[in-house]
């Protein structure tokens, strides 16, 4: 009699886990799937996608061995949704034949200036950059790329530093025109016309308010809602810095549905995480981002490590095509 309570009560205690569990997870699956940036601890619960991803799919595997059947099926029917939305980003798009000009853009947030001026530069020779956008670009830092050699390389800049983690800029190795492509924006975002030869490609230094600050995520929010969207009959665009965001934030994927592609995920590299550098917590998480103009086909993303910046670079090769 007491070994049936034991496990009558131990049974009880699984389940009670279990759906306590489960219900975490469904929470936060709702919060992905339902698009509700609605408070700081949600922004950065939805940036964790992947990883309750994956945890909902054991779990509900969990219940389904252990005979919950109602938590396990819910379960595993959310996880599946939830793989449908993130499994496709490690894998390659097919690529649209495109005729054009090459070009490479790097994006590097630069961490208020600490970064290795150095390793930006030796990164940018390296992977023949044509085009680099640096956020939290401070006054020093623009004296240290100089000191490295930027110069050398991408000659042409417009450049928006300042003091603290406001400031940015477009290096270039073809001349650039000062554009404003956004609205004000709490933190500067530097923006350009690229002058390629034979065609032009505007080029935005993409830098949204970090959502958990103790503000609150409102000017955040604002910020990406000012991030412009795709211009079928204008310049070629792209949108290359730290968003901030992940693919599976709203404010993102309105920016897809205009008709921008994810470097990364065009190429299978979209799980690959950008922040923080060498380091497993806060979870890494994939926040910088080379958002392409839809007619361009994607060659190549990669990331790059920084010393000194808690950001990886990222670097894509895509096509400009002709018009």
């Amino acid at each position: 009699m007491v070994d049936i309570e034991e496990r009558r009560t131990r049974r009880k205690g699984t389940t009670f886990l279990l759906v306590v569990a489960a219900i975490t997870f469904l929470l936060a699956a709702f919060t992905r799937l339902l698009g509700i940036d609605g408070t700081r601890h949600m922004v950065a619960t939805t940036a964790l996608t992947p990883y309750f991803t994956a945890a909902g799919v054991v779990l509900g595997a969990l219940a389904l061995l252990l005979r919950r059947w109602a938590v396990g099926t819910l379960t595993t029917l959310v996880a599946v949704v939830l793989v449908a939305a993130v499994a496709p980003r490690a894998f390659p798009d097919s690529r649209p034949v495109g005729v054009g000009r090459e070009v490479t853009v790097m994006a590097a947030n630069v961490l208020v200036g600490k970064a290795d001026a150095g390793a930006v530069v030796a990164a940018v020779k390296a992977h023949d950059v044509d085009v680099l956008t640096v956020q939290e670009l401070t006054p020093a830092m623009v004296l240290d790329l100089e000191r490295a050699g930027l110069d050398e390389v991408l000659p042409f800049r417009h450049f928006l530093d300042e003091p603290g983690g406001s400031g940015s800029g477009v290096a270039s190795r073809y001349p650039v025109f000062p554009r404003t492509l956004t609205p004000p924006s709490t933190l500067r975002q530097a923006g350009a016309l690229v002058d390629l030869p034979g065609e032009d490609l505007e080029v935005l230094s993409v830098h949204p308010l970090p959502p958990v600050e103790a503000v609150g995520p409102e000017s955040w929010q604002r910020d990406l809602a000012g991030l412009p969207d795709r211009e079928l009959d204008g310049p070629v665009r792209v949108l290359a810095g730290d968003f901030n965001a992940t693919l599976d934030h709203v404010g993102l994927r309105r920016l897809l549905n205009s008709g921008y592609v994810d470097a990364a995920d065009q190429v299978g590299a979209g799980l690959d995480p950008t922040w923080p550098s060498g380091a497993l917590w806060p979870p890494p998480v994939t926040l910088d981002h080379v958002l392409v103009d839809g007619r361009c086909p994607v060659d190549t993303f990669t990331v790059v490590d920084i010393p000194g910046s808690d950001h990886r670079a990222v670097v894509s090769r895509f096509v400009v095509p002709a018009r």
